[in-house]
């Protein structure tokens, strides 16, 4: 029996669709141990992933475009430092995916009262941009975020749980 070119065609191009969405599925999943506590140091552009034994991983990443500092007010372009929590994800983020950060806490909020502005908030760890700026380069771009690769934050976000700390060194 004969074997035709159009279902020959039709059998790969089938085939090569179902390896590439295989491919480009951002959701990882993670079965190693426990991630408890993130560091970000953020002099040194590294994101520190720790567990019960030490490190598990760690990242390079971009701040916000101005990271000296600690973040005070909204559009002041800096990331937070202090202690934190990841407190939610967004799988449908613009920027692939990304995990939140606790920021502003009640201290941060007062103080920028205090001086009669508001603290911003929305801080995200994200990987990078749809287009333009690559986060790995250390180039400093985010609105104040923590930017990783959009490989690493697919890591980052299989890992990491809502309600682990995170602490943020200058």
């Amino acid at each position: 029996m004969k074997i035709t070119k159009l279902p020959r065609r039709l059998f790969l191009s089938g085939a090569v669709a179902t390896f590439l969405a295989g491919c480009a599925n951002k959701f990882r999943s993670y079965t190693g141990p426990e991630v408890t506590r993130l560091r970000l140091y953020k002099s040194q552009r590294l994101l520190a992933l720790d567990g019960a034994q030490g490190v598990l991983r760690t990242y390079p990443v971009g701040l916000g475009f101005a990271p000296e500092g600690h973040k005070q007010f909204e559009g002041d372009g800096r990331t937070p430092e202090g202690t934190y929590t990841i407190d939610r994800r967004n799988p449908e983020s613009l920027f692939h995916l990304s995990i939140g950060i606790s920021y502003p806490n009640a201290e941060d909020r007062a103080f920028a009262v205090a001086q009669g502005q508001s603290p911003g908030g929305d801080i995200f760890i994200h990987g990078g941009p749809r287009r333009g700026i690559d986060p790995t380069n250390k180039q400093d771009w985010t609105a104040g975020c923590i930017a990783v690769s959009d490989r690493q934050i697919e890591e980052i976000y299989a890992m990491v749980r809502d309600g682990t700390p995170i602490d943020i060194y200058a």
